[in-house]
């Protein structure tokens, strides 16, 4: 049974039943003005009083929250059909072609209002399709003069104009819940660095500063000190991207999906160039958060380490069932063994923030690099999950 409080169509249902309730009085009144025209009207009677029954029962089924289902509601739509063709039995042929069914066309419009309501607009118009047939069915001819007959119409319209406000309405809620959450995070992070800044972040500033000023084997604990800061600022300042990329960034379309072309295009900046293609590359906002962050890292990289003056370039090639991405430096290059050396004193940020994104994406990596002319980090993602990948990291040396 779904929650009421999370139902963001509580207040359709709500609505919708004094509908109901109103229509009921006016199918009752309306029952009792011609009971004496029908030619079963003992039987009509029963009817009647099994159609306040279920009157009631779908009411409080829709309020309190149990009957919002396709069984409930593929009950009503039946329950309601059956009391209008039950026209053909109680009543004379030419009372039904001068009349409505008795249970009303009006009554009759609240299965179409709660299909509406759980099955969108498709759900409400189909059931209004319902509705009319069995008028049909009852009359025994189709009337397609919709000047003197809008039965069609108005059901059609009133189950679309429903299912779109219902399907409208979760549609808002679902945004407005998602926006919470990220408002809810924005301050968690907000806290967290707050707490990280006044203790963890000044301690390794001043672990770092002191070992450089005492010099000698304290120097090398000042680097992984200093390292080790340069991460956890880093890592802050990711949480705060992935929450922007989340809520209003630029790049990000509609639903769940971001323009990964756009959101590198940001890394853009006086020593990084990036190139894309011309149209737009939407990925899974996850997916496009994850890649952007190993490019920012391998370009974070490159301003740490390629040496002065060093520039980067960024190149996404979209290749249909996957995404190449290479980011290049004309910077010093990486020594042999130095990301294995580097692993080893258990300093992990290229293999968590580069491969170990891209690897969890199913993708693979491959890394560029001669000693004195470069680097070049070759990103290989697919657009849809392949499950597993080869683990790793290829390494080309010259």
């Amino acid at each position: 049974m779904r929650n009421i409080d999370e139902d963001a169509a509580a207040p359709l249902w709500r609505a919708a039943q004094v509908f109901r309730a109103l229509s009921l009085v006016y199918a009752v009144g309306f029952q009792a003005a011609v009971n004496g025209q029908l030619e079963r009207p003992r039987v009509t009677a029963v009817l009647c009083a099994g159609l306040v029954g279920w009157s009631a029962a779908c009411a409080a089924a829709y309020l309190i929250g149990f009957g919002r289902n396709w069984g409930w509601v593929g009950a009503d739509i039946a329950v309601t059909a059956a009391l209008m063709l039950s026209t053909s039995y109680v009543a004379s042929a030419p009372w039904i072609a001068d009349n409505q069914s008795w249970p009303t066309t009006l009554w009759a419009c609240n299965a179409v209002i709660s299909a509406a309501i759980l099955g969108g607009a498709t759900g409400g118009a189909l059931t209004g399709v319902a509705v009319w047939a069995s008028s049909v069915v009852v009359k025994g001819q189709v009337n397609l003069n919709f000047g003197r007959n809008a039965q069609l119409i108005q059901l059609l319209f009133l189950g679309l104009v429903v299912g779109w406000a219902a399907t409208s309405g979760r549609r808002n809620h679902e945004l407005l819940t998602q926006a919470a959450r990220y408002a809810a995070a924005g301050e968690e992070r907000d806290r967290l660095a707050r707490h990280v800044h006044d203790g963890v972040l000044q301690a390794l500033a001043m672990i770092s500063r002191r070992g450089r000023e005492i010099g000698g084997p304290t120097a090398e604990l000042a680097g992984l000190a200093g390292e080790q800061e340069r991460a956890l600022r880093r890592l802050l300042t990711e949480r705060a991207d992935e929450d922007r990329v989340g809520m209003d960034h630029p790049a990000r379309e509609h639903g769940d999906r971001i323009d990964l072309a756009l959101l590198l295009r940001g890394r853009t900046s006086g020593v990084v160039s990036v190139s894309t293609p011309r149209d737009p590359v939407p990925v899974p906002i996850e997916r496009g958060t994850e890649i952007d962050g190993a490019v920012r890292n391998a370009l974070d990289n490159v301003d740490r380490h390629a040496g002065p003056g060093a520039h980067a370039f960024v190149l996404l090639e979209d290749l249909g069932d996957e995404l190449v991405i290479s980011i290049r430096d004309d910077g010093i290059g990486i020594e042999p063994g130095r990301l294995a050396a580097a692993a080893a004193e258990g300093r992990l940020g290229v293999a968590q923030a580069i491969i170990g994104r891209i690897e969890t994406l199913g993708g693979r990596v491959v890394l560029d690099s001669t000693p004195g002319a470069g680097t070049e980090w070759e990103l290989t993602v697919p657009l849809r999950d392949h499950g597993g990948n080869d683990g790793g990291v290829e390494r080309r040396l010259e």
